[in-house]
């Protein structure tokens, strides 16, 4: 496990010391699960994105009908 100093605002440093306190963790506990959290979802967005590239790649595209009858079912 490696140690890490970070910048925050004075009021996001508030809000970590009075959520700390609610929950009775440690600041650091918080801040690591915040980020392991942050991670998570940006990795899965990442993937996606990459999936995507690699179809697009491979030249899989939808075809106009499919996106025509999208936008029609959505109104747009």
């Amino acid at each position: 496990m490696s140690v890490m100093s970070v910048r925050l605002t004075d009021e996001a440093t508030q809000q970590l010391e009075a959520l700390a306190v609610a929950t009775g963790r440690k600041k650091s506990f918080l801040i690591s699960q915040a980020i392991g959290d942050y991670l998570a979802r940006e990795a899965w967005q990442i993937q996606e994105i990459q999936a995507a590239i690699t179809e697009a790649d491979a030249g899989e595209f939808a075809e106009d009908a499919e996106v025509n009858a999208f936008f029609e079912r959505w109104g747009a």
